[in-house]
């Protein structure tokens, strides 16, 4: 595994929160679990997943993502609730249907 650059992360990470805002242009972020959970609602404290920083990749956690559906198998994850998406390009954000699982999460 390759260790991602800091501005390759960045990449990501700003076409994550871009998709984030285009979506739910009322969400914020709070610092957690070393890295962003998203709150989608600046009312409450409840988060739908959060962004992720590692060595190879940036991951986008859900909180729910075992319940969403997913035909092509992007979500990765065996635990009760939680799945994620990893992304080791800026590319993989589209080419995973980040937008499709942001919406499930949102309840769109």
């Amino acid at each position: 595994m390759t260790a991602l650059s800091r501005p390759e992360v960045d990449a990501i990470d700003e076409t994550i929160r871009l998709l984030i805002e285009d979506i739910a242009p009322d969400a914020r972020y709070a610092p957690k679990y070393g890295g962003d959970v998203i709150l989608p609602d600046p009312d409450s404290d409840d988060f739908i997943g959060g962004i992720f920083a590692y060595a190879g990749h940036v991951s986008l956690e859900f909180s729910h993502g075992a319940s969403f559906r997913d035909p092509d198998g992007h979500l990765e994850g065996k635990g009760k609730s939680r799945r994620h998406l990893k992304f080791r390009e800026r590319g993989d954000v589209e080419a995973k249907d980040t937008r499709g699982f942001l919406e499930q999460a949102l309840g769109l």
